[in-house]
Protein backbone atom coordinates (compact mmCIF):
# COMPACT_ATOMS: atom_id res chain seq x y z
CA UNK A 1 0.00 0.00 0.00
CA UNK A 2 1.58 3.39 -0.75
CA UNK A 3 1.03 6.11 1.63
CA UNK A 4 1.40 10.27 0.80
CA UNK A 5 1.80 12.35 3.74
CA UNK A 6 0.04 15.75 2.80
CA UNK A 7 0.75 18.64 4.39
CA UNK A 8 -2.76 18.47 6.39
CA UNK A 9 -1.72 15.82 8.09
CA UNK A 10 1.38 17.60 9.17
CA UNK A 11 -0.49 20.15 10.32
CA UNK A 12 -3.09 18.18 12.07
CA UNK A 13 -0.52 16.50 13.93
CA UNK A 14 0.92 19.54 15.27
CA UNK A 15 -1.74 20.94 16.43
CA UNK A 16 -3.22 18.09 17.56
CA UNK A 17 -0.39 16.94 20.01
CA UNK A 18 0.28 20.95 20.72
CA UNK A 19 -3.96 20.99 21.95
CA UNK A 20 -3.78 17.76 23.90
CA UNK A 21 -0.44 18.82 26.15
CA UNK A 22 -2.52 22.18 26.67
CA UNK A 23 -5.12 20.11 27.62
CA UNK A 24 -3.54 18.04 30.78
CA UNK A 25 -1.52 21.42 31.82
CA UNK A 26 -5.55 23.14 32.39
CA UNK A 27 -4.10 25.99 29.56
CA UNK A 28 -6.85 27.72 28.39
CA UNK A 29 -5.10 28.21 25.06
CA UNK A 30 -5.89 24.49 23.98
CA UNK A 31 -9.45 25.39 22.70
CA UNK A 32 -7.96 28.06 19.98
CA UNK A 33 -5.47 25.47 19.33
CA UNK A 34 -8.01 23.15 19.04
CA UNK A 35 -10.35 24.86 16.48
CA UNK A 36 -7.36 24.97 13.90
CA UNK A 37 -6.72 21.08 14.58
CA UNK A 38 -10.70 20.75 13.99
CA UNK A 39 -10.35 22.47 10.47
CA UNK A 40 -7.36 20.86 9.29
CA UNK A 41 -9.08 17.62 10.08
CA UNK A 42 -12.12 18.09 8.17
CA UNK A 43 -10.01 18.04 5.13
CA UNK A 44 -8.25 15.45 6.11
CA UNK A 45 -11.11 12.88 6.93
CA UNK A 46 -13.32 13.69 4.23
CA UNK A 47 -10.71 12.65 1.66
CA UNK A 48 -10.21 8.99 3.68
CA UNK A 49 -14.11 8.42 3.48
CA UNK A 50 -14.16 9.00 7.51
CA UNK A 51 -17.15 11.00 6.75
CA UNK A 52 -18.11 10.63 10.75
CA UNK A 53 -14.97 12.05 12.12
CA UNK A 54 -15.05 14.93 9.33
CA UNK A 55 -18.38 15.98 10.77
CA UNK A 56 -17.37 15.81 13.98
CA UNK A 57 -14.65 18.05 13.73
CA UNK A 58 -17.32 20.97 13.03
CA UNK A 59 -19.22 19.28 16.42
CA UNK A 60 -15.68 20.19 17.84
CA UNK A 61 -15.76 23.10 17.02
CA UNK A 62 -18.83 24.37 18.57
CA UNK A 63 -18.40 22.42 21.72
CA UNK A 64 -14.67 24.25 22.12
CA UNK A 65 -16.50 27.44 21.80
CA UNK A 66 -18.22 26.27 24.74
CA UNK A 67 -15.28 25.16 26.34
CA UNK A 68 -13.60 28.46 26.06
CA UNK A 69 -16.18 30.31 27.56
CA UNK A 70 -17.08 27.41 30.77
CA UNK A 71 -13.30 27.29 31.80
CA UNK A 72 -13.22 31.06 31.52
CA UNK A 73 -15.89 31.67 33.38
CA UNK A 74 -16.42 29.06 35.66
CA UNK A 75 -19.52 27.58 33.71
CA UNK A 76 -21.83 30.00 34.93
CA UNK A 77 -22.38 33.73 33.83
CA UNK A 78 -21.16 36.85 35.62
CA UNK A 79 -18.44 34.06 37.24
CA UNK A 80 -14.67 35.24 37.08
CA UNK A 81 -13.40 32.32 38.84
CA UNK A 82 -11.63 29.43 36.80
CA UNK A 83 -13.43 26.28 36.02
CA UNK A 84 -12.63 23.67 39.32
CA UNK A 85 -12.25 20.06 37.92
CA UNK A 86 -14.46 17.41 39.77
CA UNK A 87 -15.95 14.27 39.25
CA UNK A 88 -18.91 12.85 37.39
CA UNK A 89 -21.75 12.80 39.27
CA UNK A 90 -24.02 9.12 38.44
CA UNK A 91 -26.40 11.18 36.75
CA UNK A 92 -24.53 12.74 34.41
CA UNK A 93 -23.01 8.97 33.86
CA UNK A 94 -26.45 7.88 33.09
CA UNK A 95 -26.95 10.86 30.79
CA UNK A 96 -23.23 10.44 28.74
CA UNK A 97 -24.90 6.69 28.68
CA UNK A 98 -28.23 7.15 27.05
CA UNK A 99 -26.58 9.89 24.30
CA UNK A 100 -23.29 7.64 23.55
CA UNK A 101 -26.01 4.52 22.50
CA UNK A 102 -28.71 6.33 20.40
CA UNK A 103 -25.43 8.32 18.72
CA UNK A 104 -23.56 4.87 18.06
CA UNK A 105 -26.54 3.44 16.93
CA UNK A 106 -27.94 6.25 14.56
CA UNK A 107 -24.51 7.22 13.09
CA UNK A 108 -23.77 3.50 12.48
CA UNK A 109 -27.12 2.87 10.29
CA UNK A 110 -26.49 6.44 8.63
CA UNK A 111 -23.35 5.50 7.43
CA UNK A 112 -24.17 2.14 6.32
CA UNK A 113 -27.15 3.43 4.30
CA UNK A 114 -25.91 7.05 2.95
CA UNK A 115 -22.64 6.85 2.82
CA UNK A 116 -20.00 4.24 1.08
CA UNK A 117 -18.17 4.11 4.39
CA UNK A 118 -16.37 1.42 4.98
CA UNK A 119 -15.92 1.24 8.68
CA UNK A 120 -18.99 2.45 9.77
CA UNK A 121 -19.34 1.08 13.29
CA UNK A 122 -15.99 2.31 14.08
CA UNK A 123 -16.13 5.71 12.89
CA UNK A 124 -19.52 5.81 14.84
CA UNK A 125 -17.95 4.26 17.95
CA UNK A 126 -15.13 6.58 17.85
CA UNK A 127 -17.25 9.72 16.83
CA UNK A 128 -19.81 8.96 20.54
CA UNK A 129 -16.84 8.46 22.69
CA UNK A 130 -15.05 11.74 21.04
CA UNK A 131 -17.97 13.79 21.79
CA UNK A 132 -18.46 12.76 25.05
CA UNK A 133 -14.94 13.18 26.29
CA UNK A 134 -15.38 16.80 24.52
CA UNK A 135 -18.12 17.41 26.91
CA UNK A 136 -16.53 16.03 30.05
CA UNK A 137 -13.07 18.04 28.99
CA UNK A 138 -15.34 21.59 28.38
CA UNK A 139 -17.10 21.05 32.06
CA UNK A 140 -13.74 19.63 33.55
CA UNK A 141 -14.94 16.25 34.59
CA UNK A 142 -11.62 14.24 35.26
CA UNK A 143 -13.24 10.87 34.17
CA UNK A 144 -13.26 12.96 30.79
CA UNK A 145 -9.83 11.38 29.84
CA UNK A 146 -11.07 7.79 30.34
CA UNK A 147 -13.47 8.57 27.53
CA UNK A 148 -10.42 9.54 25.17
CA UNK A 149 -8.43 6.67 26.14
CA UNK A 150 -10.94 4.25 25.35
CA UNK A 151 -11.33 6.46 21.69
CA UNK A 152 -7.82 6.14 21.29
CA UNK A 153 -6.96 2.68 21.39
CA UNK A 154 -9.78 2.52 18.55
CA UNK A 155 -8.53 5.42 16.73
CA UNK A 156 -4.84 3.91 16.36
CA UNK A 157 -5.40 0.63 14.46
CA UNK A 158 -8.89 2.35 12.39
CA UNK A 159 -6.37 5.07 10.76
CA UNK A 160 -3.25 2.62 10.14
CA UNK A 161 -6.36 0.84 8.50
CA UNK A 162 -7.21 3.70 6.59
CA UNK A 163 -3.36 4.81 5.54
CA UNK A 164 -3.21 7.55 7.93
CA UNK A 165 0.02 6.63 9.55
CA UNK A 166 1.13 10.05 11.64
CA UNK A 167 -2.35 10.26 12.31
CA UNK A 168 -2.21 6.73 13.84
CA UNK A 169 1.50 7.49 15.58
CA UNK A 170 -0.06 11.21 16.43
CA UNK A 171 -3.02 9.39 18.76
CA UNK A 172 -0.38 6.72 20.43
CA UNK A 173 1.02 9.56 21.41
CA UNK A 174 -2.51 11.19 22.55
CA UNK A 175 -2.34 7.87 24.38
CA UNK A 176 0.40 8.99 26.81
CA UNK A 177 -0.62 12.74 27.12
CA UNK A 178 -4.30 11.10 28.14
CA UNK A 179 -2.85 9.18 30.99
CA UNK A 180 -0.92 12.36 31.93
CA UNK A 181 -3.74 14.82 31.38
CA UNK A 182 -5.91 11.92 33.93
CA UNK A 183 -3.05 11.79 36.51
CA UNK A 184 -2.71 15.71 36.23
CA UNK A 185 -6.40 16.26 36.56
CA UNK A 186 -6.48 13.73 39.38
CA UNK A 187 -3.97 15.41 41.74
CA UNK A 188 -5.87 19.02 41.45
CA UNK A 189 -9.05 17.27 43.39
CA UNK A 190 -10.12 18.54 46.63
CA UNK A 191 -9.59 16.34 49.15
CA UNK A 192 -12.90 13.65 49.46
CA UNK A 193 -13.63 15.37 52.70
CA UNK A 194 -13.94 18.81 51.43
CA UNK A 195 -15.75 17.49 48.54
CA UNK A 196 -18.04 16.00 50.75
CA UNK A 197 -18.29 19.37 52.84
CA UNK A 198 -19.14 21.08 49.72
CA UNK A 199 -21.07 18.88 48.84
CA UNK A 200 -23.23 18.85 51.81
CA UNK A 201 -23.13 22.98 52.19
CA UNK A 202 -24.60 23.14 48.57
CA UNK A 203 -27.26 20.53 49.59
CA UNK A 204 -28.22 22.37 52.50
CA UNK A 205 -28.30 25.91 50.77
CA UNK A 206 -30.30 24.11 47.89
CA UNK A 207 -32.98 23.18 50.85
CA UNK A 208 -32.83 26.27 52.64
Amino acid sequence: MSWTMSWTEVLGFATGALCVWLVARQHVANWPIGIANNIFFIVLFAQAGLYADAGLQIVFIALAAYGWWSWTHGGGPGSAEALPVRRTTRAEWAGLAAAGAVTVLGLTLLLSRATDSTVPFWDALTTALSLLATYGQCRKLVESWWLWIAADLVYVPLYAHKGLYLTSALYVGFLALCVAGLLGWRRTLPARGARTAAETAEATGATA
